[in-house]
């Protein structure tokens, strides 16, 4: 698996190219993964994911980047890593931050016991309570959010993208 996935850096390499007994087979694989594009469309495709990702459409990610890799026709793989770049770990301090910063922006105050209250677990009541306290900060939330999707996205298509030519200019010079 790891050999495939290095060999798809190689310009005009496909996975299926090293499965020569099932041609059907072989071309299905690579109209899914669409693994041999330039550099500059897998870090593309690399960057639309880490775009959806941590934008603020919590819980279509997956969705939202495995249809747009088909419409565009991106590879897939590319899309996904870029889509679970948001880790639990980082989830939930990302989202507060990117609220914060979109709270700041459009001037809405953040309750100060805010983090005493998700802390709470709470009952249906304490739902309503929750939800009623954090409405106000909804749109800080959705503007925050993609404010910051934005930026990492444009960090991840120049990273991904120096990535790329590096490790295929280091391919030639092995090769050659």
């Amino acid at each position: 698996f790891a050999e495939a996935i290095r060999s798809s850096c190689r310009p005009g390499s496909r996975i299926s190219d090293r499965m020569p007994r099932f041609p059907r087979f072989r071309h299905a694989l690579d109209q899914l993964l669409h693994t041999h594009d330039t550099p500059g469309r897998t870090a593309g495709a690399f960057a639309l994911g880490v775009f959806l990702g941590f934008s603020p459409l919590l819980g279509l990610h997956t969705i939202l980047g495995l249809g747009f890799a088909f419409a565009l026709r991106l590879n897939r793989i590319a899309v996904l890593i870029g889509v679970y770049s948001n880790l639990p770990w980082i989830l939930v301090p990302y989202y507060v931050m990117a609220t914060i910063v979109g709270a700041a922006i459009l001037g809405v105050s953040v309750p100060l016991d805010l983090a005493g209250q998700l802390r709470e677990i709470p009952g249906l009541s304490e739902l309503r309570r929750l939800a009623a306290n954090l409405a106000p900060l909804f749109w800080s939330f959705m503007l925050g959010s993609t404010l910051g999707s934005c930026v990492l996205s444009l960090i991840a298509y120049r990273g991904s993208l120096a990535a790329i030519d590096a490790r295929r200019r280091a391919h030639d010079r092995t090769k050659h």
